[in-house]
């Protein structure tokens, strides 16, 4: 993981624990197949990736109700 991408995401999502807990659904689903929502460098792992979706706002986090989240594609 790159230490740029994760101060970056971190500036988007304050929240620690929601940003982990977003990098670790969309790796989920990298690792499934998904289609990367970023133009992709070579040396980026799926971990960058993600994080790299989060910086540029391509991931947001919304509350459903009393302590659901989901998180949906900008």
């Amino acid at each position: 993981m790159k230490t740029h991408l994760i101060d970056e995401a971190a500036k988007v999502i304050g929240n620690k624990q929601q940003l982990i807990n977003m990098v670790s659904k969309r790796l989920r689903e990298l690792s499934a197949g998904s289609r990367p929502m970023i133009e992709v460098d070579f040396q980026m792992g799926l971990a960058d990736i993600a994080l790299a979706e989060i910086a540029a706002g391509k991931l947001t986090a919304e509350f459903l109700n009393e302590g659901g989240d989901s998180f949906a594609a900008a």
